[in-house]
């Protein structure tokens, strides 16, 4: 008897699922359409480009596309690009953990404006931010006639360029940690420290473990965007040949003086390493969500 009346109160239940699912599903022309749509979409304005890009790169041969991507300009240029990020990436890191374990571990006055201000590069025009460190560091700027007394060089040479890139990337570490932090909470690392573990020995063993992922995440889409920069490090590069071009100013270069073949084999050049980065975002994604 209780198993029959069991039966009875689950059955309903079934059919009001199967009934909402099926409820829910649009019709296959309705499906079929809007996978097409984004299909479409997708392939005209990425799919498209990137084949434009590699065609007209070796479209002269590939002795013209070694030749463009091993010319002394172009291998400054690389060089100088890898080293920015060598830089402001792990600056950043270190700034955006910091940020957030403050904005998540600590309660204080002013935490809504640093989380304001850490969201700002979103905000605000790279171009903007190249011209206020031009109005900081610049001839003219304010801290211009000390730093030429001292002979310290920021503007148009590789510390702006650090400044500059730095600035535009801050905040991808720090969000990428701030909601996980948030979601977490502090009951493991209290634990920890009430079982006798130092601060140290907290953040190695509990904390880094539950944002590595994160972290790493945060780092990759922090990567890609310092390789990708243009807007603040065109206005304080100087666009000097060989010595303060990053990639993108150099595929301008090329572009405005009509090497299109050159100017597009290091374009495609960065479309690898862009490519790249998005597939070890995505394995990364996929780690994350499979720990």
């Amino acid at each position: 008897m209780e198993q029959s009346t069991f039966i009875q109160q689950v059955a309903p239940a079934k059919n009001n699922a199967v009934t909402k699912s099926a409820a829910l599903q649009e019709p296959r022309f309705v499906r079929y359409t809007l996978i097409f749509i984004a299909l479409a979409f997708l392939a005209f304005f990425i799919v498209l480009p990137l084949v434009s890009i590699f065609s007209t790169a070796f479209q002269k041969g590939v002795d013209v596309y070694v030749a463009a991507i091993t010319h002394p300009d172009a291998l400054a240029a690389i060089k100088l690009t890898l080293t920015v990020v060598a830089i402001a990436v792990p600056l950043n890191a270190i700034f955006g953990f910091m940020a957030a374990w403050a904005l998540t571990k600590f309660n204080f006055k002013g935490k809504n404006l640093l989380l304001t201000i850490v969201d700002l590069p979103f905000a605000v025009s790279p171009v903007i931010a190249g011209l206020v460190f031009i109005l900081l560091f610049g001839s003219q700027g304010l801290f211009g006639d000390w730093l030429f007394n001292h002979d310290i060089k920021i503007v148009f040479a590789l510390p702006g360029i650090i400044l500059a890139t730095v600035f535009v990337t801050l905040p991808f570490v720090a969000r990428e940690l701030i909601p996980l932090m948030q979601a977490q909470g502090t009951s493991e690392e209290e634990a920890s420290i009430s079982l006798g573990a130092n601060g140290f020995k907290t953040f190695w063993h509990v904390t880094l473990p539950n944002i590595k992922w994160g972290l790493l995440y945060g780092l990759i889409l922090c990567n890609a965007r310092a390789i990708g920069e243009f807007g603040a490090v065109s206005v304080v590069s100087g666009h000097i040949r060989g010595m303060t071009n990053t990639m993108p100013l150099h595929i301008e270069i090329l572009y405005n003086e009509y090497q299109f073949a050159a100017a597009f084999a290091v374009a495609s050049l960065m479309s690898v390493i862009a490519i790249m980065t998005l597939i070890v975002k995505d394995i990364i994604a996929w780690k994350s969500k499979s720990v």
